[in-house]
């Protein structure tokens, strides 16, 4: 094995190894998922030398500098003030989610109008519009980190594979018997997987467009799904009240079902590091379920309605959950404590999502407000209003300094 380069990644910290085994180039990453701006550098680079043999003692000097990098994005204050840069009349009905490549360059917008639009952020120009579903585009998706294709799933029954360069269709993927309500990328780009209100998730190959496997077990409708960052396991989640891990490279036998839950799942997703995987649902909790076993690590309770949305920040050390009563709660994913209580929205709360620093929340309600919050201390720290009906969706860039919000309203607003 021969280290050919280091690259850096931002959020969550880390350092990607590129070398060469076999004469093929390979990558792999050291997680630094700890790192803060008071970590001791030179016991750091102990430990990863302990674990890494690619870095030897001549490299010692470039990971400290990688490291020092990492560590002054850390300190960087984070007082950003967002204001409305533009609201595109993005579609002729309301959209459903608003989602943006890896770099933060362009995003797109699926609609009620049967299309998805892809749009070049800085300039707020329409580049595509993907036309050929006859009905809903109800989830959308770019293939990060590469960015070069999209997926779109529809109410039409079919899932559709484009190329976000030239908006040229590659595939429509044909085999669910409803509507395809939620689909994602495996972090290689080599499958994409379809959740549907047929109780089945399908696995497709991104290059023949061919169907790989039906993964069928659930009663009842798919409402959610997620790949690990390995690629390796998919975890859904159904309103049959139970949650499956998948082991999409074995033939996606079925590891677990996660039961615990007393009603409907609304949302799943690993953290980083692949370890826990958290569900919420219409139960009024959220659950923290360890893959490994599948066993339930801690019921995170507090809301009095639904639990609509739930996520990880990206270094895996919080949770954040949104409800129907209007209020989002963020927990420890280390003790299960409740850190803050989000409050001020007038109506449910259908979006919550973590900045990429993981300092910052953004909430999407049908109030017809975003709302941004501190994490530490739940202050809302500004109302991003404008719009003048319900927000669906909602999402920070990749440096965390535009927003886009998709509403009922049929229009997008970009906040910078």
């Amino acid at each position: 094995m021969k280290l050919k380069r280091f690259l850096l990644r931002y959020y969550p910290p880390g350092i990607i190894l590129e070398y060469e085994t076999g004469g093929a180039l390979k990558t792999k990453s050291i997680d630094l998922l700890d790192l803060s701006p008071e970590t001791d550098i030179e016991e750091l680079i102990s430990e990863i030398r302990k674990s890494e043999p690619l870095i030897t003692a001549s490299r010692i000097n470039q990971v400290k500098l990688l490291i020092l990098r990492l560590k002054d994005k850390l300190s960087q204050q984070n007082d950003h003030r967002f204001y409305l840069f533009k609201e595109l009349q993005a579609h002729i009905l309301p959209l459903t989610n608003v989602v943006f490549n890896k770099s933060g360059s362009s995003f797109i917008t699926g609609s009620y109008d049967r299309t998805c639009k892809v749009w070049d952020t800085a300039s707020c120009e329409e580049l595509h519009t993907l036309e050929g579903h006859r009905n809903v585009v109800y989830a959308i998706a770019f293939n990060n980190p590469y960015g070069d294709k999209i997926a779109t799933g529809s109410f039409d029954k079919t899932c559709k594979l484009w190329s976000a360069e030239t908006g040229k269709c590659f595939h429509t993927f044909r085999g669910h018997a409803a509507e395809i309500v939620c689909l994602a990328f495996n972090p290689q780009s080599t499958l994409l997987a379809t959740g549907s209100m047929d109780t089945t998730a399908k696995l497709w190959d991104i290059q023949t467009g061919e169907e790989v496997a039906t993964l069928t077990g659930h009663s009842g409708e798919i409402i959610s799904l997620s790949f690990n960052t390995v690629g390796d396991q998919l975890v859904t989640g159904s309103f049959d009240h139970t949650i499956s891990l998948w082991d999409v490279s074995s033939g996606s036998r079925r590891v677990h079902t996660l039961i615990g839950h007393r009603g409907e799942i609304s949302s799943v997703q690993f953290n980083w590091d692949c370890s826990y995987i958290i569900s919420g649902s219409m139960d009024k909790t959220c659950k923290v379920w360890e893959s490994a076993s599948g066993k339930c690590m801690a019921t995170l309770a507090g809301p009095k309605d639904e639990v609509l949305d739930v996520c990880f920040d990206s270094t895996g050390h919080f949770i954040a959950t949104a409800s129907a009563d209007g209020t989002a709660w963020v927990y420890s994913a280390a003790s299960y404590q409740c850190v803050a209580r989000l409050e001020g929205h007038d109506g449910e709360i259908s979006k919550i999502c973590f900045n990429p620093q993981g300092s910052r929340i953004l909430t999407a309600s049908v109030d017809k407000t975003a709302r941004l919050w501190d994490v530490q201390s739940g202050v809302c720290l500004q109302v991003l209003d404008g719009h003048k009906d319900e927000i669906f969706s909602a999402a920070f860039n990749y440096e965390g300094d535009t927003i886009i919000t998709g509403s009922k309203d049929n229009t997008c607003h970009i906040w910078r």
